[in-house]
């Protein structure tokens, strides 16, 4: 596993993947599949992998977490990143503070959760995390009015931050006051595009931002890294082509539920067996699966039959 500290390079190198977790019908943690998903990512070159909402990280048991990031640290290549997520509850996410402090991740998301915050609170939350892990924190923006921009500007001057995850869902992305307002007030190098292909482009080329999770990558990793590539080459024609290709799967995603349609559609395009979804979650409909496995395997295959250039 890669140890290094984060860097704006790190984050432009790869899509960063923001993986779901396997588990056993038991909803034990799944070596196996987990593996199987790590292995097809590297295989695309993707070196980042982000555990966090599609993990279903909202609900892990404190109990699991160590023997959780015990397997990640296991299963990851050595040129590989993983970031695990902790929270989004105070007391929680302290906890979790004391087991990363012994091991070797670099940083650490922190979930977001929006009724029961303050802006100044967030602040303070991360800060005592930051102070019992011992590293700086990923700050997940996905709530507008969530954090104010001084707030953020604070903490990344105190060193406190490793890089933010923006995922501030826009009907027009090109149309976001408050993210102009962060790059203005922070710089664009350690902001990531938090919401998969399709605002990437706008997001990368109007706001300058260094790059872009995603969870259908873990469909087509070798596609949405050509698509991170064209990004930075200034080859939007391109980039638009390709993420044309990702949209089927995430209008499933917005239409039924982003976590439920990801978990799915990695079981159903063959790539490992998921198992099934913790609780409080449910897994998709029988129903839902039909038009799942058509757009997860139509990516799939796009990926196995691209032109390198494409």
């Amino acid at each position: 596993m890669n140890t290094a500290p984060v860097t704006p390079e790190t984050l432009s190198a790869s899509v960063i993947a923001v993986p779901p977790l396997a588990r056993n019908a038991d909803l034990s943690l799944s070596l196996p599949a987990n593996q199987a998903v790590i292995r097809h990512l590297e295989a695309g070159g993707v070196t980042t992998l982000l555990y966090g909402g599609n993990a279903v990280l909202y609900h892990v048991a404190l109990s699991e977490y160590g023997g959780l990031l015990d397997m990640l640290e296991e299963l990851a290549g050595e040129r590989t990143l993983v970031i695990p997520s902790v929270g989004p509850a105070y007391g929680t996410l302290l906890d979790q503070a004391r087991l990363l402090r012994d091991r070797s991740f670099p940083t650490a998301m922190v979930l977001p959760q929006r009724e029961v915050t303050t802006s100044a609170g967030v602040a303070t939350g991360v800060r005592h995390f930051v102070e019992a892990c011992g590293r700086p924190a990923v700050l997940y923006i996905k709530h507008d009015g969530w954090i104010d921009v001084a707030t953020v500007r604070r903490l990344l001057d105190d060193r406190l931050l490793s890089w933010i995850k923006y995922a501030v869902v826009r009907d027009h992305p090109a149309d976001d006051r408050y993210l102009r307002e962060l790059v203005d007030a922070v710089g664009s190098e350690r902001i990531v595009s938090g919401i998969g292909e399709q605002p990437a482009v706008v997001h990368m080329r109007q706001f300058g931002l260094r790059s872009f999770t995603s969870g259908c990558v873990c469909i087509a990793p070798r596609l949405s890294m050509r698509m991170l590539a064209a990004l930075r080459s200034g080859d939007e024609e391109q980039a638009e082509r390709i993420r044309e290709v990702f949209r089927p799967l995430e209008e499933l995603r917005n239409t039924i539920h982003p976590i439920r349609v990801l978990h799915a559609a990695v079981r159903l395009a063959g790539i490992a067996d998921t198992g099934p979804l913790l609780p409080l979650l449910s897994d998709v409909d029988s129903a839902d699966e039909g038009s799942i496995r058509a757009a997860a395997s139509e990516l799939l295959a796009a990926e196995t039959t691209a032109h390198p250039n494409q």
